[in-house]
């Protein structure tokens, strides 16, 4: 199902519905995902609620949800304002929303699938090169989630030394992480990172994830993304395809393309599979394992 509604003061939003889950897609700004839960339930997304139903601002705001960047980020070009409308499409099956970094020159799409019965949305990202010249870029894909939650994110299979000497992954952390932060959580299998709303600081760590899923659980409810790794490609930030970050309001659930160099009028995807999910899963590994992988597994 199909329908125009209001959320949050814009007039022109976009609701998706299969009966058990639903997405909200903004149109006065964006391309951005602003609402995404059960039908009836909580908003696994943050919102800023002073920012929501504005439109024109000159300056990049978050609104929350989840929106479409390139990378690397720099400033001001990752901070490029999307507070205009954006063209939607409607084909009985899938929502394309279109916008344009116009300052960059890049134009953004969001293909939006949902199941007909099944709690899964494909979200498909599209980045197309609308510059005279070639540029360099991945697609970025932030899911800004509500406070409270954990996200949880899985380390390479433990192996025992000296049965492998090679190094298994890049972990990359931001000048302002702290690895002694009590909202991380280092384990064997697992990286934990709480959204705590009494923290003063900011948490940012990136790593290369071949597994190819993250999750984020709140309150009873899961969404679990899946998500490409690609053997050999060039992934920016150190070597990145995920990451996450995380302050005193929300937490990020952050995936990356390969870096690629689009010629004019090139495009790249990057697509995620999220399931949403009931789930009551405690803090250790063995408890992920048993509440988690299973869902896990029912998405690949």
């Amino acid at each position: 199902m199909m329908e125009i509604v209001g959320f949050g003061g814009w007039p022109n939003c976009i609701r998706l519905s299969n009966g058990k889950i639903e997405l909200v897609a903004t149109t006065d700004v964006g391309p951005r995902i602003i609402r995404l839960g059960f039908v009836g339930g909580q908003n696994l997304f943050k919102t800023y609620p002073a920012m929501l139903g504005r439109t024109g601002d000159p300056e990049w705001l978050s609104y929350g949800g989840h929106r479409l960047w390139h990378a690397p980020e720099v400033f001001p070009r990752t901070y490029s304002p999307d507070n205009g409308p954006v063209e939607h499409e409607w084909d009985g099956a899938t929502l394309t929303l279109r916008g344009t970094d116009t300052p960059n020159g890049i134009e953004k799409e969001l293909r939006l699938t949902l199941d007909p019965s099944a709690p899964r949305v494909e979200v498909a990202h599209r980045l197309i090169n609308r510059n005279p010249w070639a540029v360099e870029l991945a697609v970025w894909a932030l899911s800004v989630m509500a406070p409270g939650g954990r996200a949880i994110y899985p380390q390479e299979d433990f192996i025992p030394h000296p049965d492998v000497l090679v190094p298994a992954r890049p972990l990359v952390l931001w000048h302002f992480a702290d690895m002694s932060d009590p909202r991380w959580t280092w384990g064997r299998r697992y990286i934990q990172l709480r959204q705590d709303p009494s923290a003063t600081t900011k948490q940012k760590v990136g790593l290369l994830n071949r597994k190819g899923w993250a999750a984020y659980l709140l309150e009873g409810d899961a969404l679990i993304k899946r998500y490409p790794y690609e053997p050999g490609a060039n992934y920016a930030d150190m070597g990145c395809n995920t990451e996450t970050y995380t302050d005193p309001e929300m937490l990020e659930v952050e995936t990356l393309g390969p870096l690629t160099r689009l010629e004019l009028g090139a495009h790249v995807d990057h697509v995620e599979s999220w399931l949403l999910a009931k789930i009551e899963c405690g803090p250790t590994e063995a408890d992920i394992d048993a509440s988690l992988l299973p869902l896990v597994g029912e998405t690949t």
